[in-house]
């Protein structure tokens, strides 16, 4: 097994789940929750405290898998920020590189979940993972990781750019999964590809970094400056090549949707779980998927993570 770095935030899920109440309605190309009166009360049948984030809902990913795991983030001296410790603790976690900052809040966002459909609204408040700036590169040398996963550092390129000259320079390979903010300037993240070794993004996500329509042509662009890259498309599956393969996959099943929260988490860190354990570029496509999938059948960004002992069926996937 290896030894994994995850960066990114830590947060407390707060989920309002209603059947009734919160039932998506359409206005023009918009759907809103429209049964939410401004001055109402509203009677919620579900409310479910949780942990995520993208940097402890990936490290959690790589712990079920055996791996070595370490999780650098920002919380707060309150309950929220111990409730997320206590959690890396008990799924094995190193968490001794967690930062306790001072006069913040510990990031929480609400989840407002219709039970009916699955959809959701989140409200977040980043409060201790708004920024990343407190970060030391220079754990890396103590830590020594195989990989470092990098999730959005919400665009703390500052950060980035440090944190990824230093693994390159110290032989960390780098899976980077970029978020809105790292999207939002092209150019800097562009900048930044030339130390990502795998790089996750979907259809949308990587028009915005590069010319192109269909996903071939995506992969074609992306190929130049990553070696492998990984696309996603929703319901469409996805498609992934490293300079000897290229695949198209469909979706693991078609499973019952419960919560799609840390979905797109679940795929790349499920991905790398299986590829750092030896496995095969298109069985690790394969596990990612089922990953993805489990999640997305429970409440929580996390709960459905899997071990990678699980039997998997076969899905949709054909090498180009």
């Amino acid at each position: 097994m290896a030894r994994i770095l995850s960066l990114g935030s830590a947060l407390q899920d707060i989920y309002l789940v209603d059947h009734d109440d919160l039932v998506p309605t359409t206005i023009g190309e918009e759907a809103i929750f429209g049964k939410v009166l401004v001055g109402s009360k509203v009677d919620i049948d579900k409310i479910s405290y949780e942990i995520g984030g993208g940097g402890v809902n990936s490290a959690i990913s790589f712990a079920r898998h055996g791996h070595e795991v370490v999780f650098i983030g920002n919380v707060a001296r309150d309950s929220a920020g111990l409730a997320i410790v206590k959690m890396l603790d008990r799924e094995g976690i190193d968490s001794s590189y967690v930062n306790f900052l001072e006069r913040k809040t510990t990031g929480t966002s609400v989840i407002l979940l219709d039970s009916k459909s699955g959809e959701r609204t989140i409200l977040t408040c980043r409060g201790a993972s708004e920024q990343f700036g407190n970060f030391s590169e220079n754990d890396l040398d103590l830590i020594k990781p195989d990989w470092m996963y990098v999730t959005t550092l919400r665009g703390d390129f500052d950060t980035l750019n440090r944190f990824m000259t230093k693994a390159k320079s110290v032989g960390v390979r780098v899976m980077f999964n970029p978020g809105v903010r790292e999207l939002e300037n092209s150019k800097q993240l562009v900048d930044l590809l030339k130390y990502v070794d795998i790089l996750l993004v979907n259809k949308s996500e990587a028009a915005k970094i590069v010319p192109g329509v269909v996903l071939t042509e995506l992969l074609y662009h992306l190929n130049g400056y990553v070696s492998t890259v990984i696309i996603t498309d929703g319901a469409m599956g996805g498609i992934a090549g490293n300079g000897s393969e290229i695949y198209r996959f469909g979706i693991y099943e078609d499973a019952k949707v419960k919560d799609v929260t840390g979905a797109g988490d679940a795929f790349g860190s499920g991905f790398l779980a299986h590829f750092a354990a030896g496995k095969s570029f298109r069985s690790s496509l394969i596990f990612g998927s089922a990953n993805s999938t489990s999640v997305v059948t429970k409440l929580g960004a996390n709960k459905g993570v899997l071990t990678g002992i699980e039997p998997l069926h076969p899905m949709p996937i054909q090498k180009l």
